[in-house]
């Protein structure tokens, strides 16, 4: 297939660009956050909101019903049908809707019980429904952004995710600093921007297409949907229990300061989630689209996209300890060997991202749940033993190593239903520097080593990555492009260059 046009490029790259400026935005955002709320909140607020998210996640999981997944899946096939998509979008919204307002009854009846559970005390009740009110925004707003993202408008997901990011900052900081409510309005901030936000997306869909619920969409949907619920269940239980054990092992404290660590290390996970809104579209089309060599295409195409993600979880795991320096005031600083850790567990997710496009295009999705539990078993073998000796270290060593052992399993399984020739040589070598210097900068902070041998281990880690991708050929002006001209993904994954 011939080269895009100058046209197409240049539209190609401002709408990558434009997946990116949320990114920075959001990045910067949970920076300033950081940087003041622990200047004026102790650990164990941030221990108790991390327990409440705990909570708002779990309940999020069972109300969306795994509809996102679905919702994705089923957007491109009504294209192909000539179904209106916003009619699966309102199917999918409505549901998930009804879904969440039985939980909020649910909740605020029994929100000191629940509490009680998670902190221990139930005090913290209000905090945790709170939580839970403001994860219902933000779970719906999904369903906008990621109708723009498959219509490539990428400016308008950039511009309402902007928006949001921008306002819950705002009032966050109003609400804990000034007016001094505590740790809850970092949660009434969340809610009061996604409900904003959510009511003027709602306004704009309604203002140009009719809102109509289909049946047959929606069991179409629920077909694919109810398989992922338990692994959404097992998911979130998965995700979260290292927090929890923290709690019943260790102390609220050593919750907050995990949690900072996992905050600042997720910014991995939050840029492979950005470039993922580039790829994922033209992974589905390629399967779609071309089922006899889509395989082979697919694998090419990834390797660019594979070494950027695993890039950005070294540079995380070097930058660690100056992060957190800049960032917090001395009793966080025990947060440095957690996110070189836990950058390892954040950057290995960007193969489990692609394994789910492999099971859900299959409709595998049972699968998913099968392996989601199976990794649950993992991390809660290892995270026992972990925190009982280390303590919030310890948790995120077992959550690192269970998910290279769960993550594995679910790669083998993944290529056995759907096979992608990966270029298992390049990114072997990637993961290689990955694993060995943020495990090795880890250890010497334990150490408490020479700042001076832990900078050469630095220096020479991001030598040998660029290096690296210079000598497979990955680093090129090809590939470089190849990451922009991505939203219209035919053009690029059958590029010669990708």
């Amino acid at each position: 297939m011939p080269a895009p046009t100058s046209a197409n490029k240049e539209k190609q790259i401002r709408n990558t660009l434009w997946y990116f400026t949320p990114l920075t935005a959001g990045l910067i955002a949970q920076l300033v956050a950081l940087k003041v709320f622990t200047l004026v909140l102790p650990p164990s607020d941030f221990g108790i909101a991390a327990l409440a998210i705990v909570y708002a996640a779990f309940a999020s999981g069972i109300a969306n019903f795994g509809m996102v997944t679905a919702f994705d899946r089923n957007f491109f096939q009504c294209r192909k049908d000539n179904i209106p998509p916003a009619m699966l979008l309102y199917s999918c919204l409505a549901f998930v809707i009804l879904n969440f307002t039985w939980l909020i009854a649910l909740t605020y009846l029994f929100k000191g019980h629940i509490a009680r559970f998670l902190t221990g005390s139930a005090e913290s009740g209000a905090i945790v429904f709170t939580a839970l009110c403001a994860q219902v925004f933000t779970s719906l707003l999904v369903y906008y952004l990621n109708y723009f993202r498959n219509s490539n408008e990428a400016d308008l997901f950039a511009k309402y995710t902007i928006a949001n990011t921008v306002l819950n900052l705002g009032l966050a900081i109003v609400l804990v600093v000034y007016v001094k409510i505590g740790v809850i309005g970092i949660f009434y901030a969340q809610l009061f921007s996604g409900a904003l936000v959510f009511l003027l997306l709602s306004y704009r869909f309604l203002s140009t297409s009719r809102f109509t619920v289909s049946p047959a969409l929606l069991r179409s949907s629920l077909q694919i949907a109810w398989p992922l619920t338990p692994r959404i269940f097992f998911g979130v239980i998965g995700t979260q229990m290292d927090k929890y054990m923290l709690g019943l092992l260790a102390t609220l404290g050593n919750v907050g300061i995990y949690d900072i660590g996992q905050k600042i290390s997720k910014a991995v996970f939050t840029f492979l989630t950005a470039i993922q809104n580039t790829y994922s579209p033209q992974v589905y089309r390629q399967m779609f689209e071309n089922p006899d060599d889509g395989g082979i295409k697919i694998g090419r195409y990834l390797t660019p996209f594979a070494y950027l993600s695993l890039a950005v979880a070294l540079l995380a795991a070097v930058l660690a300890e100056e992060i957190v320096i800049v960032l917090t005031p001395s009793a966080f600083h025990g947060a440095t060997s957690i996110i070189s850790i836990l950058s390892v567990y954040y950057g290995i997710l960007f193969f489990g991202k692609v394994n789910g496009n492999q099971l859900i295009y299959m409709k595998k999705t049972h699968m998913t749940s099968i392996l989601t539990a199976l990794s649950i078993i993992i991390n809660i073998a290892m995270n026992i033993p972990f925190i009982y000796l280390w303590g919030a270290v310890g948790a995120a060593w077992a959550t690192s190593l269970s998910g290279i052992i769960s993550g594995f399993i679910s790669f083998m399984t993944a290529q056995h239903y759907y096979r992608i020739n990966w270029e298992y040589s390049k990114i072997v070598g990637m993961l290689s520097i990955l694993l060995g210097t943020a495990f090795t900068l880890a250890a010497l902070y334990e150490m408490e080593s020479a700042y001076a041998y832990r900078l050469l281990v630095k220096a020479l880690a991001l030598g040998a990555y660029g290096i690296l991708g210079l000598h497979l050929k990955v680093v090129s002006r090809e590939n470089l492009l190849a990451l922009f001209y991505s939203l219209r993904g035919k053009d690029v994954i059958d590029h010669p260059s990708a």
